[in-house]
């Protein structure tokens, strides 16, 4: 193994201590429910910090298994092979799992990364079986580069402080997906007023009316969804021909969260689509529903985008002197159509809603310039998720690259004052 000037080659077993993990007798109830994490592979999530476990161990489970110090490097060697995670408190681990207690020499951030590249030795060495495995003794002949203590301390600083970015826009996407929820309840109804305000019901409850769907501003009606829109049709209950190459058919796989996931969908012939579109021919503006399999996501076709109807999702042309399309998705997927939506099929094993059904779903309807803002309240809120979301993205295809140029050496870092 060709190695940088200044590193060594090395062993797993040179790093540290390695512990293969053992799982106490089951059967025995007193070994479980104490306060030490007791880890299998599952917990590896692709996160680092390994911070929860359904299973725990007691004192007396521990006298089967062995105590791991915090930050020890967890590795699975049997099963899925290379998945990595590191432990902030002291955890016990299953029989799948080896673990690395870093030695003299060794920074255990460093390791953290360095493991990561275990993954394509460990399935040489696994080979074919059916199901991979590589022991104790096999798993401690893995070789890897090691540069001195310093230079690891300052390629782990590069990555932790790489880490914590994605760390932190994760938690504010997570954040942003929570305010979602409430914010599109509360535009959904109390709706924005002329000054771009939220209604509030209990300051000023003489802006609201009773309706069969409970308080809603008094500029609203409640009607039914035939009533909104120009067309309500379902699909032809036929199945498309498909073609590598054509024009895309919405199939329920594809719709999700608001949006046509384009990737990977099946399209169809200008003869196939011809006759599915003989009852009317989408157009930029409509919603495409899913009524089955599963029932309740949609999507606002955009423009540019020509498209046919697949199985078990229906068309609806809002009328738009009443209705916004981008208003009746929100409303499928947080209003009064989801909550139509769980009612009508909560409970049951194979959901499923009838066009009869869907016409019929009550909704309620501001004046279509409310619905306007509301629209645009709910896409402001979307595009900047979408921003934190390529954010994101980009900041772990730089991790990718950065671990391949650091951990390899093809790229020197000046050496500091690094983690102890």
């Amino acid at each position: 193994m060709l190695k940088p000037r200044g590193w060594s080659v090395a062993q797993v077993a040179d790093l540290g201590e390695i512990v293969t993990g053992r799982t106490p007798p089951t059967s025995r109830q007193e070994n479980y429910g104490g306060d030490v994490p007791f880890i299998s592979p599952a917990n590896l999530d692709g996160s680092r910090w390994v911070v929860s476990s359904v299973s725990s161990l007691s004192g007396a489970g521990l006298r089967h298994a062995r105590l791991l110090p915090a930050k020890s490097v967890l590795v699975s060697c049997i099963g899925i092979l290379g998945k990595v995670g590191q432990s902030p408190v002291p955890v016990a681990t299953n029989q799948q799992l080896n673990a690395i207690i870093p030695g003299p020499g060794v920074d255990a951030h460093f390791l953290y990364y360095a493991a990561h590249r275990f993954k394509n030795q460990l399935e040489q060495e696994a080979g074919l079986q059916v199901v991979p495995i590589v022991n104790k003794t096999r798993f401690s002949t893995v070789p890897l580069q090691l540069p001195p203590l310093s230079e690891q301390q300052r390629i782990a600083e590069i990555l932790d402080t790489l880490d914590e970015a994605i760390r932190k826009t994760e938690q504010l996407i997570a954040k942003l997906k929570q305010v979602k929820q409430g914010f599109l309840h509360d535009l959904l109804t109390r709706g924005i007023d002329d000054n771009g305000e939220l209604r509030d019901p209990a300051r000023h409850p003489e802006q609201f009316k009773d309706s069969p769907l409970g308080l809603v501003p008094l500029e609203w009606e409640v009607t039914s969804i035939a009533d909104l829109c120009a067309s309500v049709i379902d699909c032809p209950h036929s199945t498309p021909i498909f073609m590598t190459d054509g024009l895309l058919v919405a199939r329920t796989s594809n719709i999700k969260a608001g949006r046509f996931d384009g990737n990977g969908a099946s399209k169809v012939s200008e003869g196939e689509y011809a006759r599915r579109i003989v009852r009317l021919e989408p157009r930029p503006g409509d919603v495409i529903f899913t009524r089955e399999a599963p029932v309740g996501e949609a999507f606002v076709i955009p423009d540019g985008m020509r498209i046919c109807l697949g199985q078990r999702v229906m068309l609806l042309r809002p009328n738009p002197r009443r209705l916004d399309p981008h208003y009746l998705v929100a409303q499928v997927y947080s209003g009064a159509v989801a909550r139509r939506i769980e009612l009508l099929t909560g409970g049951t094993t194979n959901p499923h809603l009838n066009v009869a059904d869907i016409r019929d779903f009550p909704i309620p309807a501001p004046p279509v310039h409310e619905q306007y803002r509301i629209a645009s309240a709910l896409g402001d809120h979307d595009r900047w998720l979408d921003h934190e979301a390529i954010a994101v993205g980009k900041l772990r295809l730089i991790k990718v690259g950065l671990m391949e140029d650091l951990l390899t050496g093809r790229v020197r870092v000046p050496v500091g004052v690094g983690k102890s």
